[in-house]
């Protein structure tokens, strides 16, 4: 591709990114930014594009040659429920909801890679464009799973992208094993008497209860659990039915919990029932302990992480190529599809000056579209070069 045309195309697709940018939607809701999609598929030319695959995901084919071997990419598409802090002109004009993450970038640069494959081919085999909803709540990679998306889309592996605040532009990392982590969610509710706040003998309020649990449950990591195993337990939220003078007689403790094994998911939640309940019996309240497991750990396949580093050379100056030194707690619902087929997951940097994920002053930077669309241009090449070549 000539300086020339690769400039009109990062123009073209800073417009589209911004387009989606200023149109968030919240997970299962995306109806404009998948017809946005659609519509710019079927503008390039692919051989099908499908709407409503799991409620607002959106899945493109192409083909070219004679290969009998499908490679699936795919990008996330949903926004938060975050209200953004920003003067930009293509600020957020749906109240409440704001891109915080960068899927409107991880959206545009598959939308560039499926209009630069489509114009210039260069590969044997089919290409399935996958633009998921609702990844931020770890259900849209299921829901397209349960209509039927390995049956109707058959493909051999998968291949995904985040950016990265704190790593520079044009930069690229990831990891065999272990990359991203389970997410378990609890809920404990405790119930008591709750009562005048001058006499709290006469009842027995959960506030205090709460506040001790609350603290208790940080030793499930730091002494439960053995030290080589990586986890996190957070609570976030702490609710109660109390006011300025009466003292609550029901309190709600809520958060997640993070772990690379199964066998660490269990051992939490069942350290949990037991300090729960230890605690709730401690200051004579009740305890129930809701427990969910909404994310998967991620784990990259060695050899699909061997060939994305082999494509990523074809893209990025060797000294901006990295192995991600440890795995990371936060989680990903592309983890779904590694359930069905070998993939690869990486982190492409979005600059040391960005502010972090989930933030309201967040921002996708624009100068890293380029190097999200030329690596996924490069994995399909990569992968389906014809059997001679691999």
């Amino acid at each position: 591709m000539s300086e020339l045309d690769r400039d009109a195309l990062k123009q073209e697709m800073i417009f589209w990114r911004r387009d989606l940018h200023a149109h968030p939607e919240f997970g299962f809701e995306e109806e404009r930014t998948a017809a946005f999609v659609a519509a710019k598929l079927r503008e390039f030319g692919l051989d099908d594009v499908t709407e409503g695959v799991g409620g607002t995901g959106v899945v493109g084919t192409l083909k070219r040659g004679s290969g009998n071997r499908a490679i699936a990419l795919r990008a996330d598409m949903d926004a938060l429920r975050i209200t953004e802090q920003s003067d930009a002109p293509y600020r957020s004009g749906n109240p409440g909801i704001m891109h915080a993450c960068g899927h409107d970038g991880h959206t545009t640069m598959l939308l560039g890679a499926a209009k630069l494959l489509a114009e210039q081919g260069g590969f044997d085999g089919t290409v399935r464009f996958i633009f998921q909803p609702a990844e931020e709540w770890g259900r849209g990679a299921l829901a397209m799973l349960d209509d039927g998306l390995m049956r109707r889309f058959p493909f051999d592996e998968i291949f995904g992208l985040h950016n990265m605040p704190g790593l520079p532009i044009g930069h690229f990392e990831t990891r065999a094993g272990p990359v991203m982590s389970a997410e378990d969610n609890f809920e404990i509710v405790l119930k008591g008497l709750g009562g005048h706040a001058a006499r709290p003998h006469a009842g027995n309020e959960t506030l205090v209860a709460a506040c001790a649990l609350v603290t208790n449950l940080q030793t499930i990591v730091s002494r439960r659990l053995s030290p080589a195993d990586i986890s996190v337990v957070s609570v976030t939220e702490l609710i109660t039915d109390g006011t300025r003078n009466a003292l609550p007689g029901l309190a709600r403790i809520l958060g997640d919990a993070r772990s690379f094994r199964p066998e660490v998911s269990a051992e939490i939640e069942r350290q949990m029932r037991i300090i729960a309940e230890g605690t709730a019996a401690a200051y004579n309240v009740t305890a129930e302990v809701k427990y969910s497991r909404e994310f998967v750990p991620l784990r990259n396949d060695a050899e699909l992480v061997d060939a994305a580093f082999a494509a990523a050379r074809g893209v990025f100056e060797p000294g901006n190529i990295a192995v991600a030194r440890e795995p990371m707690t936060a989680s990903e619902d592309f983890a779904r599809f590694l359930d069905h087929v070998p993939g690869c997951f990486v982190f492409l940097g979005n600059g040391e000056a960005s502010a972090p994920l989930h933030n309201s002053s967040y921002d996708f930077n624009d100068d890293g579209l380029l190097f999200g669309t030329n690596f996924h241009v490069a994995v399909v090449r990569q992968r389906l070069c014809g059997e001679a070549g691999r």
